[in-house]
């Protein structure tokens, strides 16, 4: 297994066995950073599940700047673990061939409290990751960027090229700001350079390997049922926003990072599941009426302190990504049916509001 947890673990490969294009880098080194979140995770851990499936020879190399959660996460797997805080230039020689740069701040309140950190590990970080990949003559750079990047946009069906307002004075603009001038030097790697950076623009993406900690809105949601707490909203939940199952996005960022055209950018979504907060709450408690939770207002009179992003409806269109020959295949349902029996798991292994695991579930076996 490359995953102590059943559920992740069955996601792992599913999606390992519907990407026959990862054949493609048997052999190569594949450096992920932000290793230890869900979405490096999940790419490197399907990796991992290609290799043993179908005998593939990817080497997996898991970059993150803490090395006790590189142990926690890596441990007892076939994984190159490499400390490395992105902000500092590379301090490795590692041979690479293709590397995916997912390593960014994630928690809305973190970018209101630290936004300076925040804009470094998008700006510099990037950086250092395309000047290691321009040294290393890399065959493929991926740089995970966010709908964010849109703002507030001009209409709520979203391409490539619609991009809205963004107001730079803004603290919480600390991470759209921080992704679009990450995408500027992807870009400008790519003309002056040559460096093949290719960009992925995600929705929120939900799956299993979230932690128990997570407190991201639809993570919320789901505590809120397992705990059979009354879902609290502390705004009028009109921002619309589409979302993205992790098998899906895994898939898609594979798709990007060995078929997209360097210097271009691609949506990951699916497009079906834009779906107001408000709205999102109403069906997770529908979907899950054994719970008996209710969806309740407390909006308070000035909410900025809380890091939430302005109000807006967007969905992102996928049609560029699907003439690579990718499809989104997961709907909302599906994707809280998985992510609500996942963070059970979690929480009847004792990992709580922390996010340590216990002890004992530590140990796993290829």
């Amino acid at each position: 297994m490359e995953s102590k947890w059943r559920v992740q673990q069955t996601e792992l490969e599913e999606t390992a066995r519907e990407l026959p294009l990862l054949g493609e880098l048997s052999g190569a080194r594949l450096l992920i950073t932000g290793a230890t979140g869900l979405l490096g995770t999940q790419l490197a851990k399907t990796a991992l599940c290609y290799n043993r499936l179908f005998g593939g020879e990817i080497r997996v190399i898991a970059c993150g700047r803490d090395r006790e959660k590189l142990a926690c996460v890596y441990d007892g797997l076939p994984v190159e673990q490499l400390v490395w805080d992105v902000r500092r230039p590379a301090e490795t020689d590692v041979a690479v061939d293709y590397i995916i740069h997912c390593a960014s701040a994630t928690a809305s309140r973190f970018f209101v409290e630290k936004p300076v950190d925040t804009i470094e590990t998008a700006v510099i970080g990037t950086e250092n990751m395309l000047n290691f990949a321009r040294e290393k003559r890399v065959k493929g750079f991926l740089y995970t960027s966010s709908l964010e990047v849109y703002g507030i946009p001009p209409k709520r069906d979203v391409g490539e090229g619609d991009l809205g307002f963004i107001d730079p004075l803004a603290v919480r603009s600390s991470y759209s700001e921080g992704k679009r001038m990450a995408e500027c030097l992807c870009a400008s790697f790519h003309a002056q350079f040559g460096v093949p950076a290719v960009v992925a623009r995600l929705t929120q993406t939900i799956g299993s390997g979230i932690s128990y900690a997570d407190n991201r809105v639809f993570a919320q949601f789901a505590k809120c049922v397992i705990e059979k707490k009354d879902i609290v909203l502390h705004t009028a939940g009109r921002t619309v926003r589409s979302y993205c199952d992790i098998t899906d996005a895994v898939r898609a960022l594979f798709t990007i990072l060995l078929r997209g055209t360097p210097g271009q950018a691609y949506n990951v979504a699916n497009p079906a599941t834009a779906v107001s907060i408000a709205d999102l709450a109403h069906l997770v408690c529908e979907e899950n009426p054994e719970a008996g939770v209710r969806v309740v207002f407390q909006i308070p009179s000035d909410p900025s302190g809380l890091g939430y992003n302005p109000e807006m409806q967007i969905s992102l269109r996928t049609d560029k990504l699907e003439e690579l020959g990718w499809q989104s295949r997961v709907g909302l349902p599906e994707m809280f049916r998985k992510l609500i029996e996942g963070l059970r798991e979690k929480r009847e292994a004792g990992e709580g509001e922390s996010g340590a695991a216990a002890p004992e579930q530590g140990k796993r076996k290829i």
